[in-house]
């Protein structure tokens, strides 16, 4: 008898974690079929690069339905996910609902799975910035709370966990889908047209990505925070990749300078071309530490906590703050090449979504 899983993802990221794990079922499945799945995308960020060709390039199908939830408040956004999402489970029943990472559609979808008497399964259960300000601190406490199964990156999250009550049998130590796809995808990552453009030569300029409110919304911090960057990296080109609504913004504030190119979002290959041969990347995204720690780019996060400790402890990352002027000894530091590298990540290593798959089918028959 087929094991029936209900696969949720809600923004890009999310499909870059859930790639890996639908290619692991459909290699289960080769002598036969024991797990059918349905990919159910809640529409909750609204992407013009998510075409065919995204699917195409992660070798993964289209999601079965688009829910089209986009917009709206935090309340209003959640609500209408659950609102589609019961419609949608309650049509096509589930033995499981497999949530990922931290985004409203995790949370939103747990809470409907669980009221229809649905077990879950969240990816990258455990993990903990311990700031309630980050909407994403409160989707992981109450995801994290109703969860039955839980797949985790590290110890700290395992430990997390325990010390929440989560009992052990329900806890699997399995490593990140993220590096997965990043593994998998590395021989596939390709210059985007801004390479030639801009005259970009490896580790001779510097990526960098802020979307966090605190960071662009801020408009004082945010333009401190650049003219710290500037001041201080030298000669290097500055590549940006920016939402329409931080660009608006930039210009708002006049921030402009020969050297901090600013440019549209970019497709996962080319992005992470972009940052495999980057002298350095500052961000203040979680995923982003993770893939440069990997792939030994020097990272700087201009946050005041991490979720991802293990991205400092163990890869590439330093946690900067968002003072700005905290920026310029790291940028010092960098250029010195006094910068720390990559030392291995446990379970780290492109094989998490064979071992989320085998527990699963472990599970299924208890």
């Amino acid at each position: 008898m087929k094991y029936n899983i209900t696969i949720v993802a809600g923004a890009r990221p999310n499909f870059m974690k859930i790639a890996p794990i639908i290619h692991a079922i459909q290699e289960t499945n080769t002598n036969g079929e024991v797990i059918d799945f349905r990919l159910v995308h809640t529409g909750q960020h609204y992407d013009k690069n998510m075409s065919g060709s995204f699917f195409e390039q992660l070798q993964i199908p289209e999601p079965h339905v688009n829910l089209e939830c986009s917009g709206g408040t935090q309340a209003e956004q959640t609500a209408a996910i659950m609102i589609n999402f019961e419609k949608d489970l309650m049509a096509n029943p589930a033995d499981l609902v497999l949530v990922v990472g931290d985004v409203t559609s995790t949370m939103a979808c747990a809470l409907v799975a669980q009221k229809l008497h649905t077990k879950v399964a969240h990816v990258e259960a455990g993990i903990r910035s311990d700031d309630w300000s980050m909407p994403e601190e409160i989707n992981r406490l109450v995801t994290d709370s109703i969860t039955n199964y839980f797949f985790t990156t590290s110890e700290l999250a395992n430990k997390n966990l325990r010390e929440s009550g989560v009992n052990e049998n329900q806890i699997f130590y399995v490593g990140n889908t993220m590096i997965d796809t990043l593994l998998k995808q590395r021989p596939n990552f390709r210059p985007p047209s801004i390479w030639k453009t801009l005259g970009l030569k490896t580790r001779a300029y510097i990526i960098m990505t802020l979307h966090r409110p605190a960071n662009v919304d801020e408009e004082s911090q945010l333009k401190a925070m650049i003219d710290e960057i500037i001041n201080h990296t030298q000669d290097l080109p500055l590549v940006f990749p920016v939402h329409p609504r931080t660009a608006k913004i930039l210009e708002r504030l006049e921030i402009s300078h020969p050297r901090l190119h600013t440019v549209a979002p970019l497709s996962y290959l080319e992005f992470n071309y972009l940052v495999e041969n980057a002298k350095a990347v500052i961000t203040d995204s979680g995923g982003i530490t993770e893939e440069a720690s990997v792939m030994n780019i020097p990272c700087m996060t201009l946050r005041d906590n991490t979720e991802r400790p293990e991205t400092i402890t163990l890869g590439t990352n330093e946690l900067v703050g968002t003072n700005p002027k905290s920026i310029q000894p790291y940028l010092d530091k960098l250029f010195n090449g006094q910068w720390k590298t990559y030392q291995s990540i446990p379970l780290w290593d492109g094989s998490t979504a064979n071992r989320i798959i085998s527990s699963i089918l472990d599970f299924r028959l208890k």
